[in-house]
């Protein structure tokens, strides 16, 4: 039996949930993968693992092996890569992971350049609107859109983005233009249900917003049924240009069709503080060349990128 090998089948089969899907995972037969996780159980003496039909579940000490287990194969991992030149020389694979619409518009042109001066690097770009943990994700760098609650994490603030209320010309022609964030509650909508932008929620004339004079949320909220609740940014703003309601958007998803008059931003006095974005990685005390490399190369071309938005008008 090979240890490592072993403890590298056993942290597979914890992390996919069943013996089958980690065999999967891992291209090998799920006998290979069985009598290996027997062996290592074998060995130290113990029961790691309990298997029923549906799941597996650590023992206590299972709990404890596969936590030093992982942490076992990550150094053994960082002392192969060291050793094949990764903290010396920029190669290898980098893990990114980015919101779905801003990996699109802002993220993968930069990633294109950078592996074209890059040659040796690989990088798997993951994109979710939620948050993905660096840790489990095995992740090396995020893009992160709101504000930071993880302190662990070294950021880099690449630019902002405004929450927009935006409607097609038309629209506003038939049911006139709000005054007010409470008109919405009359007006048709076009929700994109996002993390970012539900609910819909505004500043108080004011000055008031989220982060009021007392610390506390004294946003206005408008959470009525909206006509057309959709999934991704672009149909929202397709709804919008089609005069099927007004809909909440960060700028940057609605920016040329402002620009060639098919949108109008509306409420813009309401507006809540434009939403920070951020290039976070996790501290490290020696950091791999092809992570640096990538930060330097990433900020100023995301910064160059989002510089324009981020702008609250003039009254």
């Amino acid at each position: 039996m090979d240890r490592l090998e072993a403890m590298a089948m056993l942290v597979a089969s914890v992390e996919e949930g069943s013996l089958s899907a980690a065999a999967r995972k891992l291209r090998i037969p799920v006998a290979t993968l069985t009598r290996n996780v027997n062996d290592l159980e074998a060995f130290v003496g113990t029961k790691l693992l309990v298997r029923t039909t549906r799941k597996l579940q650590l023992t206590d000490a299972g709990t404890d092996y596969v936590a030093a287990a992982r942490s076992i194969l990550e150094q053994v991992d960082e002392q192969e890569r060291r050793a094949a030149g990764e903290f010396t020389n920029p190669r290898g694979e980098l893990v990114v992971t980015t919101p779905v619409q801003v990996a699109r518009l802002r993220v993968l042109p930069v990633i294109n350049q950078f592996l074209t001066l890059f040659p040796e690097i690989r990088i798997q770009l993951l994109q979710s609107d939620r948050n993905i943990d660096l840790v489990d994700s095995h992740a090396d760098v995020a893009v992160r859109i709101g504000r930071l609650g993880d302190s662990s994490l070294v950021a880099n603030r690449v630019g902002l983005l405004r929450v927009v209320v935006v409607a097609s010309p038309a629209l506003l022609k038939q049911h006139g233009e709000p005054r007010n964030p409470e008109e919405l509650n009359a007006f048709p909508r076009v929700v994109f249900n996002s993390p970012f932008l539900s609910p819909w929620r505004f500043r108080h004339p004011d000055g008031k917003g989220s982060n009021g004079a007392n610390g506390t949320d004294e946003s206005l909220t408008i959470t009525g049924t909206p006509r057309l609740l959709v999934s991704s940014p672009d149909a929202a703003a397709d709804a919008a240009i089609d005069g099927v309601g007004a809909t909440m958007l960060l700028e940057h998803d609605v920016a040329e069709a402002v620009r060639a008059g098919k949108l109008r931003c509306i409420l813009e006095p309401f507006e809540v503080e434009p939403i920070p974005v951020h290039l976070v990685h996790l501290s490290r005390d020696m950091m791999p060349v092809k992570l640096r490399r990538f930060i330097d190369f990433a900020v100023p071309k995301l910064r160059e990128a989002l510089a324009d938005f981020g702008r609250v008008p003039k009254p």
